[in-house]
């Protein structure tokens, strides 16, 4: 029989509290928010995989894992009596409604653009956000690399620091594919790591300003790679070869073979 929310969420928190309780489980009751941080992170991308995948089954399996986390750093808290998890719940709810004022009040934003002009707005006059002293502070700096620069490259739009026409990023591009090609012919060591992050943060720019996810279309390239390589060795393996000992050539024409979806019959 299906549980209401409520009692699922009981029984959760039973679970939990049991788990970390005195005769609870030894590794759950030693953990600290320090050596939780890498559970976090590795259940955020484990979910992120799994919405990839639009397999519904798994999807829910990973939203249950980060949803554990959640509730593990709530009851370490707790424990230190600073908060617990309906304190958390209440905190949200309390932030939803005051960031959706054009739903539950009077206030009107009729387009997405809108609607995050409003919240950003509103995110900024909160007590929690005065103390920034520059508008990149609310930046997490966990953030992975090509994420974070995008939203800094955002945030610092939003104060009028940008390009006006993207023929304007590419100008910026080629000046730094020339800085990078001239570090890395020259010989300047010490310069190149710096120039290839200058040609990356213009890249970030470039996917910005025409409304794409750069982290996202990486993760899809990544993807799209490791599907086309392991066709590479599927083929390499049935010749009776290994890679090493495999042409760059004959390894071209699989790859070929695999981008335009070609599948020869076996």
């Amino acid at each position: 029989m299906n549980q209401t929310p409520d009692a699922a969420f009981k029984k959760l928190i039973d679970i939990i509290n049991t788990l970390m309780g005195e005769n609870g489980c030894p590794w759950d009751r030693v953990q600290t928010r320090e050596s939780l941080k890498p559970y976090l992170v590795e259940e955020a991308y484990e979910t992120l995989e799994a919405l990839d995948s639009n397999n519904p089954e798994k999807i829910k399996d990973e939203l249950g894992d980060l949803l554990y986390q959640v509730l593990f750093h709530a009851k370490i808290s707790e424990n230190q009596k600073e908060f617990d998890i309906t304190q958390v719940i209440d905190n949200l709810s309390e932030k939803m409604v005051r960031r959706h004022p054009h739903v539950f009040e009077e206030a009107t934003a009729d387009t997405p653009d809108a609607v995050v002009d409003q919240w950003e707005h509103i995110k900024k006059s909160e007590k929690a956000n005065r103390d920034h002293k520059s508008a990149l502070d609310s930046v997490p700096t966990h953030m992975p690399a090509l994420a974070r620069a995008q939203k800094l490259a955002k945030k610092a739009a939003k104060q009028g620091f940008d390009w006006q026409e993207i023929k304007d990023v590419f100008a910026k591009l080629d000046e730094e594919v020339a800085e990078f090609k001239e570090a890395v012919l020259s010989g300047k060591e010490g310069h190149i790591a710096g120039e290839l992050g200058d040609i990356l943060f213009v890249l970030v720019n470039i996917a910005r300003h025409k409304k794409i996810d750069a982290e996202e279309a990486l993760r899809n390239t990544n993807n799209k790679f490791i599907e086309r390589f392991q066709y590479i060795e599927k083929k390499v393996e049935q010749s009776g070869k290994t890679l090493k000992d495999t042409s760059l050539e004959e390894m071209e024409r699989y790859w070929q073979e695999a981008k335009a979806g070609q599948r020869p019959e076996e």
